[in-house]
């Protein structure tokens, strides 16, 4: 059980970021959830744990972190298709 709201959390963080950032996450659905799983991940490395938990992810390191993927996404893709 604690997969599947593990995945829902981090379809919704992945969710919010693309929503602050303004991009939009390619792959949709699935590339939300990932967004918010690697941001989650890379957030806690960075950041540590604290704030409120979901499932077993802390909403404000995920959240700081699925931005920072999103921007170094964006860079990233922006300059292949230069």
């Amino acid at each position: 059980m604690e997969l599947i709201v593990t995945l829902i959390v981090g379809g919704i963080i992945g969710w919010l970021a693309g929503l602050i950032m303004g991009k939009d996450i390619p792959g949709g659905v699935i590339g939300n959830i990932i967004a918010g799983i690697l941001g989650s991940w890379v957030g806690g490395q960075f950041l540590g744990t604290f704030g409120p938990q979901w499932g077993s992810v802390y909403i404000f390191p995920a959240l700081i972190g699925a931005i920072i993927l999103i921007a170094v996404v964006s860079f990233i893709l922006k300059q292949k298709n230069k």
